[in-house]
């Protein structure tokens, strides 16, 4: 399970850092911090960008600086003002630290995962600055316009894209992901707009050499890759494309999940796919559920809280009339825009904010937390907080929500402790054992099975879903106890109270309630064929106890 955070903002505000470590890589590595992800459940951290970058021109003038670190200056080098060692005058220091948290993280069982940005550089268009590519070797290392190439083609809104198709550039890029590896000891990558590394002549070709020569690298054919599967050039969406091998960032799956509890009808069929670990973007090329990177928010738009608070993005801290960021966040303010002292608003908010960390939790797939979200964390509406080096984007610990951060850590313990919700292969949706138990299973809130009809209902806005168990008592790596039991989902995004009928199940005389998304202390223990009442828009997870 990944965790998304930003090395800076991580630790600005703890209170149990140290005030000299806090914002650095020896504060991320500080015992508190590493306490902090272990206890939560998380097993990596992915770490927004970290190589070295340059602050935009354009934003140094406005009082700003480029926060999120998309805008590479040397692929070889950690920023240095993420280092502690740095501040006390020792830049040597920087690379010493790095290494000493990726340790300590892998001490505490945590792999690190970077965000590398290997599609453009700090160099900007061609009214940018020349630093470093553009004077040694321009069309070497930049993609330009073929009659005109004073220009350079840009598929990433940056003003440049690297030239992946040359072999120099390509080495470039391979020999800094092998020094992250064998130097760094980093256990896999992110890669930002990762369809622009595999464009051929302006398509992205799925046999260009970027894959080719990452997958018979013998360094890099071991450790984990991660596709951001998308550009801003045409056809650069590619979510479900990229080659075995690759897990992919699941754009998909955000937009479904969004959807269903923001109300919309018509989203069963779509959220059958995504809860079973989306087969039918990644189980016709070889790949398993975990090729799905599963999220509901990430760094780039709103955090979770303010997805329940905001129809509209309020990013007039940015300074460009809040023009820039998504328009189309399909979210929902749950009745009132921003804070409200409204106890029904707030109300709703806490629940739908446990509705999608639920849902992302008990998926299939690999189930991606923007850090901050378990404790509802807020940038009070601004969905592009990319030049926010303050307050707005660091974690503010102190107004930390510690029943919703106890909910999460619950839902974590429960994913791991049912294998039924990580299964290693796609559901085939065919009887298991010579049963008439299926290995997975559909029901409507009435009990009945799901029919053609139901899942294509454009009012269809509640379904259950029984994920069969083996009974097996099983034993992971931590040495903490597995047992595979039957479990049923139910969800309903309709804003009515709504009963649903526990199913007979073959074998299974009770049903034990496990999470009410409506309710963190709820109790229920009931018999196959009697009822439960889902609250308007809420989650309930059952378990079927096989002995």
């Amino acid at each position: 399970m990944l965790y998304e955070a930003h090395v800076k903002g991580l630790t600005m505000t703890h209170p149990e850092v140290p005030e000299e470590l806090r914002g650095t890589y020896a504060g991320l590595a500080h015992p508190a911090m590493l306490a902090y992800l272990k206890d939560l459940g998380v097993t990596a951290v992915e770490l927004m960008p970290v190589h070295a970058h340059l602050d935009d021109p354009f934003l140094l003038d406005k009082g700003l600086t480029n926060y999120w670190g998309y805008s590479t200056l040397n692929f070889f080098a950690p920023e240095l003002r993420y280092s502690a060692a740095f501040r006390r005058g020792d830049a040597v220091g920087a690379v010493r630290e790095f290494k000493e948290m990726v340790q300590a993280l892998h001490a505490a069982g945590l792999e690190v995962i970077l965000d590398v940005v290997y599609n453009h550089t700090s160099e900007g268009n061609h009214l940018g600055p020349t630093l470093s590519f553009k004077g040694i070797d321009n069309p070497t290392y930049y993609r330009l316009v073929a009659d005109s190439p004073r220009f350079y083609f840009d598929y990433t809104g940056t003003g440049n894209t690297l030239n992946v198709r040359h072999p120099q550039t390509l080495q470039l890029i391979m020999d800094s992901l092998r020094y992250w590896v064998q130097e760094m000891h980093v256990d896999g990558f992110r890669f930002d707009l990762a369809s622009t590394l595999a464009r051929g002549l302006h398509e992205v070709d799925q046999l260009s050499g970027f894959f080719t020569i990452i997958h018979q690298d013998p360094v890099l054919n071991n450790v984990k890759l991660i596709a951001e599967p998308w550009d801003v050039g045409e056809g650069g969406y590619q979510v479900g494309n990229f080659p075995v091998k690759w897990a992919e960032w699941n754009g998909v799956y955000r937009d479904s999940i969004r959807a269903f509890w923001k109300g919309e009808g018509g989203q069963a069929s779509d959220l059958g796919y995504r809860l079973t670990g989306s087969s039918d973007l990644y189980q016709g090329d070889g790949r398993k559920p975990s090729a799905s990177i599963n999220f509901v928010t990430a760094h780039d738009g709103f955090t979770l809280r303010d997805s329940v608070s905001y129809n509209d993005k309020h990013n007039e801290a940015n300074q460009e009339n809040n023009q820039d960021g998504h328009n189309d966040n399909k979210s929902w303010n749950c009745g009132a825009e921003g804070p409200t002292d409204d106890e029904g608003v707030n109300r709703l908010r806490a629940r739908q904010q446990r509705n999608f960390l639920a849902t992302l939790l008990l998926s299939q797939g690999t189930p991606m937390l923007l850090g901050g979200d378990e404790f509802g964390r807020t940038q009070g509406g601004n969905n592009n907080a990319y030049c926010q080096d303050n307050a707005i984007s660091w974690f503010d610990w102190a107004s930390a929500d510690r029943e919703l951060l106890a909910f999460t850590r619950r839902l974590i313990a429960l994913r791991k402790h049912h294998p039924a919700l990580h299964r290693q292969k796609f559901f085939s949706g065919r009887p298991i054992r010579g049963s008439d138990i299926h290995d997975v299973m559909w029901f409507r809130h009435d009990g009945e099975q799901m029919t053609d009809e139901d899942w294509q209902n454009a009012h269809t806005q509640s379904l259950a879903m029984f994920l069969a168990g083996n009974g097996l008592k099983e034993t992971d790596r931590q040495g903490q106890r597995l047992q595979d039991d039957h479990l049923l989902l139910m969800l309903s995004s309709s804003h009515e109270d709504l009963e649903f009928t526990l199913p007979p199940v073959t074998g299974c005389t009770q049903w034990e309630l496990l999470v009410d998304t409506s309710d963190d202390h709820a109790r229920e223990t009931h018999a196959a064929g009697e009822r439960t009442l889902l609250v308007g828009r809420s989650l309930k997870l059952f378990r079927c106890p096989l002995e």
